[in-house]
Formats: C-alpha cells, structure tokens, sequence
C-alpha cells in the first residue's frame, strides 16, 4: 500500500530548529537549577559572601534560611530560587561553589603542613633549619632560632607554648603557596 502526501506536512515546527528543548528537558534544566539553589542554601553567610553572587540570589538565599524546613513557603520558596537561578550560567556558579568548598579543605591541609613543620623544627633544630632556609630563603635565620630555643625552653617548663604558636605564625606568614 502506498501512502500518497507530501512529507512536508507531516513535519513538526521543532524539526529544523536546533535551540528546542522539550518540556521534559525544560524540567529537568528547572530541577537541577533548584538543586544548585539547595547546594547554595547549605553555605554560611561568608561563604556566600566569597561567592559574588547577584544581588537579588543572594537575599533569596539569606531569606530562606528565615523560613522554617518542611513548610509549604519553604517550598514555595525554593521554587522561586529555582525561577531565579536559570536566569544565570550555571557553570560560574558551580566553579565558585567548589573553590568556595575546597578552600576549607585546603586550607585545613595547610595548617597541619605548617604544624608538622615546626614539630620537626622544635625537635632537630639547627639541620631542619637550614633544610627550611634552602626550601624558602625568605626566612630569617636568627629569628627562627630564638624562636625555637624559646619554645623549647617553655615546652620543657610545662607550660603552654607562647614561642610555639608565633612560630606558627612566622612560618604561615612566610610561605603563602
């Protein structure tokens, strides 16, 4: 049997175009942005700030934290979040949000890199001075010396290590990676 018309009138308007999206895909680009938005609500208000986020998000995202969990205005509430964040590029966000996230992360790293460090410098002294002087000749020899010598001599008192902490500091000042 053969069907007699012409193809053409069976064609649908979204055949040609190649920026259609479907109403499924309109849904799905609609809960991912309000994924994203749940993501965004979880950070502090300093994170946030990191963030440079638009203005009119970023008091969105303050108020939710006003409305009480497990409400229909929380609900409601998230929608809008939702409306507004595809307004924006996702992947800017996104990027923000990891920088934001793994800053703590690295950061925590840092702080033991430099605690391990001078652990090692109180307890070998003058060859682990020299290996940190070789490494980062920004250092001051004489300081990290008297430094040292100090909270050594108040580690070996009992007392809480006043030395011990400025050296932290000094070492953390001086190596910005």
């Amino acid at each position: 049997m053969k069907i007699v018309g012409d193809s053409e009138l069976f064609q649908q308007p979204y055949d040609n175009d190649d920026n259609y999206v479907s109403r499924t895909g309109v849904k799905k680009e609609s809960e991912d942005a309000q994924a994203l938005g749940m993501r965004l609500i979880a950070l502090s208000k300093t994170q946030l700030d990191k963030m440079g986020l638009d203005e009119f998000l970023y008091d969105a995202i303050l108020k939710t934290k006003l409305i009480k969990q497990k409400t229909e205005a929380y609900r409601r509430h998230m929608q809008y979040i939702g409306k507004l964040m595809r307004g924006f590029e996702h992947e800017p966000i996104e990027a923000a949000l990891d920088k934001v996230l793994n800053k703590n992360n690295n950061e925590a790293a840092q702080i033991q890199i430099f605690e391990k460090m001078r652990e090692r410098l109180l307890t070998n002294g003058d060859d682990e001075i020299q290996t940190l002087l070789d490494l980062h000749p920004q250092f001051e020899r004489q300081k990290l010396r008297q430094l040292i010598r100090q909270a050594n001599k108040e580690l070996s008192k009992g007392t809480e290590s006043k030395s011990s902490k400025e050296l932290f500091k000094y070492l953390r000042s001086e190596i910005k990676d």
